[in-house]
């Protein structure tokens, strides 16, 4: 997915992880600042109602928070390899990592999983 309006820093994500009426949202905090930190050419938005990370223009993971839930997701995660198993999802592309309040997380291969998204797409633009 393609995203000519993400910026370097966009205040609606901001915005999103300051909104009160979801504490699960500082949850996913850590992990879009993961995908922040990246590059120098990632860029962010609001997509669907969700922060999503994109290098350049290009859509390559995004956060979202439910009532019982957060959701690390990428776009291009059937492609990824997760020897860890934390990937969850069935479609021809998208897998996202379910993360719940009190339950561990493997932090170190959730963090691989978006090193590897992030570079993933950053190839898929030097072929495309």
């Amino acid at each position: 997915m393609r995203f000519p309006s993400a910026v370097r820093r966009d205040p609606k994500v901001d915005a999103w992880f300051a909104a009160s009426d979801n504490p699960l949202r500082l949850m996913a905090l850590p992990w879009f600042s993961r995908m922040r930190d990246r590059g120098a050419d990632v860029r962010e938005l609001i997509h669907d109602g969700q922060p999503t990370a994109c290098a350049g223009d290009a859509a390559f993971a995004y956060v979202d928070a439910f009532k019982a839930h957060v959701n690390v997701g990428f776009f291009h995660g059937s492609a990824l390899a997760d020897p860890a198993g934390l990937l969850a999802g069935a479609g021809k592309r998208m897998r996202h990592v379910k993360l719940r309040w009190g339950a561990p997380v493997d932090e170190a291969a959730l963090s691989a999983l978006i090193d590897a998204a992030y570079e993933d797409i950053r190839m898929r633009l030097q072929v495309g």
